[in-house]
């Protein structure tokens, strides 16, 4: 088994401005071009430009957790149709073994802004191995899917229609949720542009969401906040002052809604701080938040 560096090696001493210059670069704030020239002016005999570029970009085939070959899970593509998105959608389907012939709650997994990576696929079979029934849509789907790298990925999912992808993801949730293994309960957990995705599902079909955890993720638009039914389980980080400059109007918005939820701040992690194919990952910050977000599933789904 290849060891895994963003969990077995001493992290590099970083300057966090590398990090909110990453997370500026990776939200389309700034170009590649800017982001480099931004990071020359860090470097340094110890800590190089590749050194930098290789703590700060993914490793996708060092982060797996959970293989695909894993005896407890079952993993497939299922495809559905989005009539008001893109005609058709596409999603990466898991399934417990264990659950054998009985119905499971049902847990979309929505990606980052740069469709169906392999870090995305993974937080799907941990879900499964979980005993939860998971689907992780593409976006990308439509233009062809995820292309093999995040870069390429952004830049897709930036030329599509957003509101046609927020219809696609509505339509996954809807078929998900009344798949024939499906007990009919849904959660929904998702990542930055996913965590968007979460909020989003939360206020627009709330009569079919049963429960949402967005990580890292901005609100839905203010006039359908006051929709939010389900109980939410917010994760956000510390340092990631771009998506929490939302939360206290977020916060206010859900009291007067009297939605359930529950905020957990996450002492210096980064944005991106549950992805541990990338060095944003923090390891005893991620485990806790997936251990709070699997036990809020249980208890909202069972």
């Amino acid at each position: 088994m290849i060891e895994n560096p963003m969990k077995t090696k001493p992290k590099l001493s970083i300057p966090q401005e590398a990090f909110d210059w990453y997370d500026e670069y990776a939200h389309g704030i700034i170009d590649r071009r800017t982001f480099i020239a931004h990071l020359g002016t860090i470097t340094t005999a110890s800590l190089t430009m590749t050194a930098l570029l290789g703590a700060l970009m993914p490793h996708y085939a060092l982060a797996e957790q959970v293989s695909f070959n894993d005896p407890d899970i079952r993993a497939e593509y299922s495809t559905f149709e989005s009539k008001h998105g893109h005609g058709e959608g596409r999603g990466y389907l898991v399934t417990p073994r264990a659950a054998g012939g009985r119905k499971a709650p049902a847990v979309i997994v929505v990606h980052e802004n740069r469709g169906l990576n392999p870090y995305i696929k993974d937080v799907a079979r941990r879900v499964a191995k979980a005993g939860f029934i998971a689907f992780a849509p593409d976006a990308l789907h439509s233009a062809g899917g995820y292309p093999g790298n995040d870069d390429e990925g952004r830049r897709l999912q930036r030329s599509m229609d957003k509101s046609k992808i927020e219809q696609d993801f509505v339509a996954a949730a809807k078929f998900i949720k009344a798949h024939e293994r499906s007990s009919g309960k849904l959660g929904a957990v998702g990542f930055c542009f996913g965590g968007y995705i979460v909020n989003m599902l939360a206020a627009v079909i709330p009569d079919i969401l049963d429960a949402g955890v967005p990580f890292y993720g901005t609100p839905a638009a203010k006039d359908l906040r006051k929709n939010i039914k389900s109980p939410l389980l917010i994760q956000l980080a510390e340092l990631d002052r771009r998506v929490n400059g939302t939360w206290p109007e977020y916060e206010q918005d859900l009291k007067e809604a009297m939605v359930p939820h529950t905020m957990h701040m996450y002492p210096k992690a980064n944005h991106g701080f549950h992805n541990d194919s990338t060095g944003r990952y923090d390891k005893q910050q991620a485990e806790l938040a997936w251990q709070r977000t699997i036990a809020f599933f249980h208890n909202h789904l069972s």
